[in-house]
């Protein structure tokens, strides 16, 4: 059974704590993002994929398959 895979998180800036909820895309890690609330460019931490598996409410999909598959 396949389980679904969530698009939609909300990103927390680590900044200012300002939160967006942002489409997350279905076959690649986004690396870079830049706060809505304050402008700082935001990357992963150290040994994340993707800004989204460090400050999102969901990981990004390909880690979300990989957790499923297990």
């Amino acid at each position: 059974m396949r389980r679904m895979v969530h698009l939609l998180s909300v990103l927390t800036c680590p900044n200012c704590r300002y939160q967006a909820v942002e489409t997350m895309p279905i076959d690649a890690c986004l690396r870079v993002y830049e706060c809505k609330g304050c402008g700082a460019i935001i990357k992963p931490k150290e040994g994340d994929c993707c800004v989204f598996c460090s400050y999102g409410s969901e990981p990004c999909p390909p880690v979300q398959e990989a957790r499923h598959s297990r």
